[in-house]
Parts: structure tokens; sequence; C-alpha cells
């Protein structure tokens, strides 16, 4: 199926950026810069701090701040940042969206408003008053497995339809068939981003995007290589690298996201494998191994740590 025309910034791979943390537990700076500099070297098509894989959840407002701000200082221009900005308080979410508008960035991604469940009534005043605070693009994050609640299509094409700026959505429903709905619906400049790496090339295949990446933070020329195949219209090629892939992705959520791709960045000396509680580090040995295998012939460099 040939994907339909939409902006560059909004198809491809995009990073869902690591933060990376020093060993006493503080945003390590110089980490998160050459981690930047090797995703933009690596051709990767935007980048995505302070989302679920940044442990956005973790930082304080001033950090959170900071993060997005450091990215678009170290993206330079290079490429597009999506700054994850979403909260489960709406005056929250305003706030950290109007300060990373003013930092730069070139779109929001705002997840569903985690632990309160609001209704799909209470989601679209939610998104509604987001969007009309700012006056940059937004990608609407449905993660129902964290957030405890769907944004239900019905829901996201009336959003859609009644807010110029509100542009897309990253996919984390977990449903191929949600999002082909989705796709059936969308207008045309509307676009449907994956937020499962097992199920990029299925989207594409069916009009969908790209991907907001976990495995890209370690993968980003591979990734990138698959999806474009995809969108390209090369689906056998991309499935082709999709297998060889598959091992890693699986391993990526072998326990709860970002601790796996955190340790396998931390083999690899990308950054330390430092988390905040409540996330910790793997909690079986044997879970480090598993790693090691899926990454095994994956021509993975090796960073500065």
């Amino acid at each position: 199926m040939e994907v339909p025309a939409i902006e560059n910034i909004f198809r491809g791979v995009h990073t869902a950026l690591i933060t990376p943390f020093t060993s006493t537990g503080a945003v390590d700076i110089a980490s998160l810069k050459h981690l930047i500099e090797y995703q933009v070297e690596s051709g990767i098509d935007g980048l995505v701090p302070c989302g679920t894989t940044g442990e956005s959840s973790t930082l304080t407002h001033e950090e959170h701040d900071r993060v997005i701000a450091l990215t678009v200082e170290f993206a330079g221009g290079r490429v597009p940042v999506m700054a994850g900005t979403g909260s489960n308080a709406t005056s929250e979410a305003i706030q950290l969206s109007q300060h990373a508008e003013h930092s730069g960035v070139d779109a929001l991604l705002l997840v569903n408003p985690y632990y309160v469940k609001p209704t799909q009534k209470g989601l679209y005043l939610h998104f509604k008053a987001i969007a009309e605070s700012v006056s940059i693009p937004c990608i609407l994050y449905n993660i129902e497995s964290r957030s405890g609640v769907n944004l239900e299509n019905e829901t996201l094409h009336r959003l859609m339809t009644e807010n110029r700026n509100i542009v897309g959505v990253k996919e984390a429903s977990g449903s191929l068939e949600q999002m082909k709905n989705l796709i059936s619906l969308r207008h045309d400049e509307f676009a449907v981003l994956c937020g499962d790496d097992n199920m990029t090339v299925d989207l594409i295949e069916a009009g969908g995007n790209g991907v907001v990446s976990v495995a890209a933070n370690l993968l980003p020329r591979q990734m990138k290589e698959m999806v474009h195949f995809a969108i390209r219209g090369n689906i056998e090629r991309a499935r082709e690298l999709e297998e060889r892939l598959m091992p890693f992705f699986r391993a990526c959520f072998i326990e709860t996201n970002p601790i796996p791709i955190k340790a396998a960045m931390a083999m690899k000396k990308w950054c330390r494998e430092s988390y905040r509680l409540p996330i910790c580090s793997l909690s079986k040995d044997e879970h480090y191994e598993v790693l090691r295998k899926a990454m095994a012939g994956l021509d993975i460099p090796e960073g500065i740590i």
C-alpha cells in the first residue's frame, strides 16, 4: 500500500531517547550529547526526548525542561525534535508544552493522561486544551497499557478534525485492527506512527508512516534501513531486516521499558546502567544473556562510557 504524503518530519524513524544518568543519579549531559551525535550521524529521522523511554515520570520539572532544551541544542536543527510533554494533569501538560515550544522543539508528543482514567469526553477536552495552548504540531500518544485508558478512534477523529495542529498519533494500543481502522478514518495529512518496534512493518504496510522507536537508541541505522524500505514499498526487504532485528525487539521488553534498552546500551558503553526508583536494573541475571544474544551480529558500535 502506498504511504500517503505526509510532511517528512512525521515519517520514518523517531528515536524515543533514553535519559542517561550519572552514577549518582544526575542527568548525564555528556552522554546525552554523545548519544544525539550518534543518532544524527546514523541518519535518524527525528528525536523524541522525555517520553516513556526517557523516564520522564522520574524527572523533576526543571530536569524535564532542561533535557528538552539540551536535545534541541545538541540536535542543532539537523533533525526534528518531538518533545514528550504529556501529563495526567492538563495544566501541567500545558506548562511543559509551552516551555518546550519556547525551547524550539518542532512538535509535541502528548501521552494519554495516566492514573486518572478519564472518559473519552475528558480525553477530548484534555488534548484540545493543550493543542489550543501552543502553535506547534501535536502528536497524541495512545498507550492504554501504561495509562489505563484507550484513546478511541472516534475521539481521535474528532480531535484531528477540529484541531489543526493535532497532526498525528503514536499508536501503542497493540491492536493492529484499531490502527488499520484509524488509517481508514484519518485525513491525508494525519500521520500514524507505530509505538511498537515489532509491529512497525505491519503498520507501514497498512498505510502507516513510521515509528517512535525504542530499539533505535542502539540501532538507529538498522531501524532506518528497515523502515525506509517499508515506506518505499519494498516490504519483502523490510521483512528480511525485521526478522533479523526481531530478537532484539523482543528482548527490549523482557522487562519493563526502559530497563532492557538501558542495560543493552550500558553493555555497549553508551550510558551507565543507572535508573531512578522505582525503575531499577534487570531483575534476573539471565536477562542480561538474553540481551547479549539478541545483540550478537548486529554491528553495534561502542560508546565512550
